[in-house]
């Protein structure tokens, strides 16, 4: 998928449907920080610049009821031919040798 937009436009627009999101649900910042576990402080910083750790992002949207959201990010490349299965090396297994 191609996008025209910054990394801070991306940032910008996740704070502000965050933001509408906490709003059409009719919760104060400080609701929304009772109810995610994020302090109240990096909820109004969040949405104000942008800025989050990747757990209070994950947590707000827990909170928010969006965390379906995040299943569609970094999902694995699908194969289109057999030969690109075939050529993939396979993942190291661990544990102990014997």
């Amino acid at each position: 998928m191609l996008s025209l937009n910054s990394p801070g436009e991306v940032i910008r627009s996740v704070a502000s449907r965050a933001r509408d999101r906490r709003l059409r649900e009719g919760l104060t910042q400080q609701a929304l920080a009772d109810r995610s576990g994020v302090s109240f402080g990096s909820i109004k910083r969040f949405e104000r610049t942008g800025e989050i750790s990747l757990r209070g992002l994950v947590q707000v949207a827990f909170a928010l009821g969006v965390q379906g959201d995040f299943e569609g990010l970094f999902q694995p490349i699908p194969f289109a031919t057999l030969d690109e299965v075939l050529a993939t090396p396979r993942k190291p297994m661990r544990g102990r040798r014997r």
